[in-house]
């Protein structure tokens, strides 16, 4: 279950020792001196290091209720605003967690960030962000449609044409961003959040804990992001906004053939494929695949980010635009069942992180545990090729041995961070 935000207010959080909400100062009335002062008056609330902040109770405000979801660094849970009895979700971010300097400018640059976006379409929206003597809790809109790839594979079919009117739609945000000086370097699948079930929700780009501001020119030296994602300047540690534009190839990359362009067994190997750069246009299912969206993978995949094309020429692509080429052939079932699989392959690998990390549920280990019986027949504590093709075969997904194969090795690869500053 996923969860999306819009800004609460257009100006940037106030740093320390600036207006609280009710535009006076943080700190006491400054005319009153102690032995005048009333009584009664409490003392003002401690400044949050993190987010340099009065320190508020979340609580006094939404109720927080289920969970709806865990990863690294916090909890998510439903929460209802008291005042309006409106639905949202509550990220709560444990200091605990937070264990170095870098892990609490994440935090508190995603703020800034999300505030800084304010009331763009395509963008998650944040209602308020607080913080307490134990966590800062960042309040977004619920989006209660899941994830992008999810909402396809229940449709069941798509084809070339709606993979262009979904590339085009996350064009558009990542265009937004970067105009307004963002990189966000953490674009997958996983962070497009449909607004509701409804047919036509709106899609909201989410999670810019990895997001920098950036100036023309500007050159970044972490290497951040998701493995399969990553683009070749980024392990080169020499990049800018044009990393982003990567991202979204291999999406589409995926979208058109159900599986990423590069994989291996280890992270390590997905990187030496990436730096390669050999981008497989020759089997199934691209001989089928149009001209068009050839072209545009290529310009999208395209090694060196100073030839790559631009988010403003994508968005201007013959095979892309609005009526444009796309034809409006149905994509092969083969490439959703692998689509299906890929993005099973990952919510499995996810959730077996989260174990590691301590950080799944009772239930949700059961379930996990249960899954991984199922398909361990011989009882070896381990999942075979063969074991797994046969235990996707049980859940109505047929799929060769190489097809597995090239699955297990896509199951590879998450979310990592190596700091070294920018320049």
């Amino acid at each position: 279950m996923g969860f999306c935000c819009r800004w609460f207010r257009k100006s940037h959080p106030p740093a320390s020792g600036s207006s609280g909400p009710d535009g006076g100062s943080s700190g006491g009335p400054s005319s009153a001196s102690p032995s005048t002062a009333p009584q009664h008056v409490k003392p003002p609330a401690p400044i949050g290091p993190v987010l340099g902040r009065p320190m508020e109770d979340v609580k006094s405000i939404y109720n927080v209720g289920k969970e709806l979801g865990r990863g690294q660094f916090g909890v998510t849970s439903l929460c209802t605003q008291k005042a309006t009895g409106q639905k949202l979700a509550c990220k709560t971010i444990s200091k605990r967690k937070l264990s170095t300097k870098e892990d609490v400018e994440d935090v508190r640059r995603e703020v800034q960030i999300m505030y800084h976006l304010a009331g763009q379409p395509g963008v998650v929206e944040l209602k308020g962000a607080y913080e307490d003597k134990h966590a800062v809790h960042l309040v977004m809109e619920l989006c209660a449609g899941g994830e992008l790839f999810d909402r396809i594979i229940a449709k069941g079919h798509y084809t070339e044409r709606a993979a262009a009117a979904l590339v085009r739609t996350i064009m558009g945000i990542i265009h937004t961003c970067h105009t307004m000086g963002v990189i966000h370097r953490d674009l997958k699948p996983e962070n497009f959040l449909l607004l509701s079930k409804e047919e036509n929700a709106p899609l909201k780009a989410t999670d810019f804990g990895l997001s920098v501001f950036f100036k023309e020119g500007e050159v970044f030296r972490d290497i951040v992001g998701s493995a399969y994602y990553i683009a070749p300047e980024v392990l080169k540690r020499n990049y800018g906004p044009q990393a982003d534009i990567w991202s979204v190839g291999v999406m589409l990359y995926i979208l058109l053939c159900g599986v990423p362009p590069f994989w291996a067994q280890s992270e390590h190997g997905i990187f030496n494929s990436i730096l390669r750069g050999q981008v497989d246009f020759n089997n199934d299912p691209w001989p089928r695949i149009s001209g068009g969206a050839k072209d545009l993978v290529r310009k999208m995949l395209t090694s060196d980010p100073r030839r790559r094309i631009s988010a403003h020429d994508v968005l201007n692509h013959p095979w892309i635009k609005e009526d444009g080429e796309a034809p409006d052939t149905l994509i092969d079932n083969a490439v959703l069942g692998r689509l299906k699989q890929f993005t099973a392959m990952n919510q499995f690998k996810k959730a077996a992180l989260r174990v590691i990390a301590g950080c799944l549920s009772e239930e949700e280990i059961r379930g996990l545990k249960e899954m991984f019986k199922s398909m361990d027949s011989d009882n070896s504590g381990t999942i075979t090729v063969d074991e797994l093709r046969k235990g996707l075969a049980k859940k109505g997904t047929k799929l060769s041995e190489a097809e597995v194969q090239q699955l297990m090795e896509a199951a590879m690869g998450g979310r990592r961070r190596t700091r070294t500053g920018t320049a």
